[in-house]
C-alpha cells in the first residue's frame, strides 16, 4: 500500500493507480473465489455422500491445488504490499536442516568495499549463514571405454589388451545406473515407460518403448535369484503379514482386462524390537483363491497376521497345523466406523471408543521388547478386552444379524479368537497395517499405469516392487542399491553368495 506522501499529484496518474488497485483487487477476489470452491470441492470429497466422495489418494491432489492456490494469493499479496512494509505473522514453512551428505557450493558475498569511512580497514567480526536448496536437473552422459592394443616391437609374441568389462546388456547402450533409474521410474516413482520414453526425447535422446521394455525385462530376469532370497528369508521367520490388491492384467485374446491378484508377504519387526530387518516380497497370481496363499507360503510355520478374508482360513487345514492366524482390530473398528458415518449409531460409536483405548495402550508399548509389550497387554488391555466381549455379547443378543450394525458385531465374533492373540505373545500387532502400507505403491502404480500387459509383465512388476520396497522399509536408497546390485550381477556375483545382494546386507552401493 502506497503512503500518501507517495502518491502522486496529478490526477490522471492517480486515475491509473487507482484503476490499477481495482483491477489487483478483482484478481484477488477471483483467487479467493478458486480457493473457496477448491475447500468445498475438497470438504464434499472428504465428507459428502458415499456417491460423491473421491477415493483417498485423490485427496492429495486436492490439498496441492489448494496449496498451490494460496501459495499464488500470497505471493500477489507479497507484490502488492512487500512483508517488509506491514507486521505479519511468520508462515508455516519447511525450516529443516538438509541432509549432511548433500554436495555444498559456497559461495562469499562481500561488501563492494573494505574501507571505513574513516580510512582505516574493516576486520571481521561474524557472519550471517543460510542455506536453500537447489537442483541440478537430471544429466545424460556417455561413459567411453578406450581398450589400447599393445604389442612388442621386440617380438612378435601377440597384442595385449585388456579385457572389455562385464555388461549386463552385452553390446547394448545402457550402464547398470541407467537400467537402474528405469526401473525406479516405472516400478518406484509410477512413470510408465512411455512416458519416460518422451523425457528422454526431450533430451535428444530417441530410445523407444520397446527398447526400454527390454532392459526392463533382462534387468528382471537377472534380479530374479535375488527375489527368491528375499522370499525364502522372509518364510524363515516365525512371525509375518499377509494381504492382497487387484492387479489388472491385460486378456489379449479377449480385448480386456482381467483381474489379478498381488499377494505381499510382510515382516516388520521394530515395533518389538525384532532383529530381522523388514521386508516385503509380491507374489502375482491370477485370482484370489487361498489356495495361491498356500502355495506362496510353502516352508512358513509360525503366526500370520491378515486381514479377514475367508481365504486364508486354508492355512488352518493343512496337516501338519504349522499357521496361526491373527486377524486385524483395524478391519474389525472399519465396520464400526461404517456404521456409525451412516448415521446416529451409538452402540458402533461405544464399540470405536473401547477400540480407541486399546490402541492406546498400544501407542505407549511401541517399540519395547515383546516381554514387555506382553506384560503391559495382560495388565491393561485383558481387561478391555473382557469387557468388550460382554459388550458385543449383549449387543449381538439385542440386535437383528441382518441389520448393519448386526453384520458388523458378526463379523468382530467371527475373528473374536484370532483378535485376541495379540494378549498372548508381545510380537503379535493389533492390526496388519505394517502390510497395508507396502501395498500402496502397487496401487499408486496400478492407477498411472492402468493394468499390466500380461501375466509375465506383472511377475516382473512383482520381483522388482519386492526389492525396492524392501529398500525403501531399510532406509536404502533404491537407485543405488539396483545399480550396485546389478553391476555386481553382470561381474559374475557368485550363486552361492545372493544372500549378499539382499538390500540390509548389500553394503556397497554405487
Amino acid at each position: 500500500m502506497s503512503k500518501p506522501a507517495d502518491l502522486p499529484n496529478d490526477i490522471e496518474a492517480l486515475k491509473a493507480l487507482l484503476a490499477a488497485s481495482e483491477d489487483r483487487n478483482l484478481r484477488k477476489q477471483d483467487r479467493i473465489d478458486q480457493l473457496e470452491k477448491l475447500v468445498a470441492d475438497f470438504k464434499r470429497a472428504l465428507f459428502g455422500a458415499r456417491s460423491e466422495k473421491a477415493d483417498p489418494e485423490q485427496f492429495e491432489l486436492a490439498l496441492e491445488d489448494i496449496e498451490t492456490a494460496m501459495a499464488a494469493v500470497h505471493a500477489e499479496d507479497d507484490a502488492v504490499d512487500p512483508p517488509a512494509s506491514r507486521p505479519t505473522k511468520p508462515r508455516n514453512t519447511n525450516r529443516g536442516s538438509f541432509p549432511k551428505h548433500l554436495l555444498r557450493i559456497e559461495e562469499v558475498i562481500t561488501p563492494d568495499s573494505m574501507t571505513c569511512g574513516c580510512g582505516a580497514e574493516r576486520h571481521m567480526i561474524g557472519e550471517d549463514t543460510s542455506e536453500r536448496l537447489d537442483i541440478i536437473p537430471a544429466q545424460f552422459r556417455v561413459i567411453v571405454t578406450r581398450r589400447p592394443k599393445y604389442a612388442c616391437r621386440s617380438c612378435t609374441n601377440g597384442v595385449v589388451q585388456a579385457p572389455a568389462p562385464a555388461r549386463l546388456i552385452p553390446g547394448g547402450m545402457p550402464t547398470e545406473a541407467t537400467v537402474a533409474h528405469v526401473l525406479v521410474s516405472k516400478y518406484a516413482d509410477h512413470l510408465p515407460l512411455y512416458r519416460q520414453a518422451q523425457i528422454y526425447s526431450r533430451q535428444g535422446i530417441d530410445l523407444d518403448r520397446s527398447t526400454l521394455a527390454g532392459w526392463v525385462g533382462k534387468a528382471a530376469y537377472e534380479l530374479r535369484p535375488v527375489f527368491d532370497a528375499l522370499m525364502a528369508d522372509l518364510k524363515s521367520s516365525t512371525k509375518l503379514f499377509m494381504d492382497e490388491t487387484r492387479a489388472p492384467v491385460l486378456d489379449p485374446g479377449k480385448r480386456k482386462t482381467k483381474t489379478g491378484y498381488f499377494w505381499a508377504l510382510a515382516r516388520d519387526d521394530r515395533a518389538w524390537c525384532g532383529a530381522a530387518p523388514p521386508g516385503v516380497a509380491f507374489t502375482y497370481a491370477p485370482g484370489r483363491s487361498g489356495q495361491y496363499a498356500d502355495d506362496i507360503l510353502k516352508g512358513f510355520s509360525g503366526i500370520l497376521q491378515v486381514d479377514g478374508y475367508a481365504g486364508y482360513n486354508r492355512l488352518l487345514k493343512r496337516a501338519d497345523d504349522n499357521v496361526v492366524l491373527a486377524y486385524c482390530w483395524a478391519h474389525a473398528r472399519r465396520k464400526l466406523h461404517e456404521v456409525a458415518q451412516s448415521g446416529t449409531a451409538p452402540i458402533a460409536e461405544d464399540g470405536l471408543k473401547q477400540i480407541a483405548a486399546l490402541y492406546l495402550i498400544e501407542k505407549d508399548i511401541r517399540g519395547l521388547a515383546p516381554e514387555v509389550r506382553l506384560a503391559a497387554r495382560q495388565d491393561q488391555s485383558a481387561p478391555l478386552i473382557v469387557a468388550f466381549e460382554e459388550w458385543l455379547t449383549t449387543n449381538r443378543a439385542r440386535l437383528s444379524a441382518k441389520a448393519p450394525l448386526g453384520e458388523a458385531l458378526k463379523y468382530i465374533a467371527k475373528y473374536w479368537d484370532g483378535l485376541c492373540l495379540f494378549l498372548t505373545d508381545g510380537r503379535i500387532e493389533m492390526d496388519s497395517n505394517a502390510v497395508e502400507r507396502t501395498i500402496r505403491p502397487i496401487a499408486l502404480n496400478r492407477k498411472n499405469a492402468l493394468f499390466a500387459g500380461h501375466d509375465a509383465g506383472a511377475q516382473n512388476w512383482a520381483a522388482i516392487a519386492s526389492l525396492i520396497e524392501t529398500c525403501k522399509l531399510n532406509g536404502i536408497e533404491p537407485h543405488g542399491y539396483l545399480s550396485g546390485v546389478l553391476k555386481a550381477i553382470a561381474g559374475g556375483h557368485k550363486q552361492t553368495d545372493i544372500n549378499q545382494l539382499l538390500p540390509w546386507n548389500y553394503v556397497n552401493p554405487v
